[in-house]
């Protein structure tokens, strides 16, 4: 599958205080960021030289309303310990990117309610309006909103290159299963070195 960096784009998914560091809503209920926090560092590399090679950098945050009205089944049922730990509230630390990220002016930042980065905001609409048809993809949780997106994406044809060392989750079985899925029919996946010479070489075939 080609990666044309002409018409591609890095796509970072919830680099956030949130899941990212372990004063965020997921550490302070006791579940282990540091793959996470590895992740985000990882996909750091690729914006920056993305950014080098005049590739779109997109960063994407799950934010959610301060009453949790738009929140779903997600935050009522199946994790309401998110909930009540006051999670991914609009306008709270929560939510931001981790400090370590510094957007570019020329990045774009996008919000999202769901797990995905296609439902509910415009990132397709962007993608579509600049041309781009290839998607190289980092973040957290790779068996959660990395999945979601990369399936989405991969259903909508555009080419998807997964960065495995720039995705994280919680539990190295799930994040492994994870891989191993969406490589089997929704993308490629491929290594950080990978990655970064396809940037810097301005393409390859993976």
């Amino acid at each position: 599958m080609l990666l044309d960096t002409r018409r591609a784009a890095v796509l970072a998914i919830d680099l956030q205080r949130a899941f990212c560091l372990p004063d965020g809503s997921v550490g302070r209920q006791g579940r282990d960021v540091g793959a996470c926090r590895a992740a985000a560092t990882n996909c750091i590399a690729l914006a920056d030289a993305a950014r080098t090679a005049g590739i779109p950098v997109i960063w994407v945050r799950m934010v959610l309303r301060p009453d949790y009205a738009d929140g779903g089944v997600l935050m009522r049922d199946l994790r309401p310990g998110l909930a009540a730990a006051g999670g991914l509230k609009r306008g709270t630390p929560d939510v931001e990117l981790i400090p370590d990220i510094k957007v570019d002016p020329s990045d774009d930042v996008i919000d999202k309610p769901r797990m995905s980065a296609f439902l509910g905001t415009p990132l397709e609409v962007l993608l579509n309006a600049r041309g781009i048809n290839s998607l190289i993809v980092g973040g957290v949780t790779t068996s959660m909103c990395v999945e979601s997106t990369v399936r989405d994406a991969g259903q909508r044809d555009y080419a998807t290159f997964v960065v495995k060392e720039a995705c994280g989750d919680f539990d190295q079985r799930r994040h492994e299963a994870s891989l191993e899925a969406m490589a089997f029919c929704f993308a490629r996946v491929i290594d950080q070195a990978q990655a970064m010479q396809a940037i810097r070489g301005q393409g390859a075939d993976l």
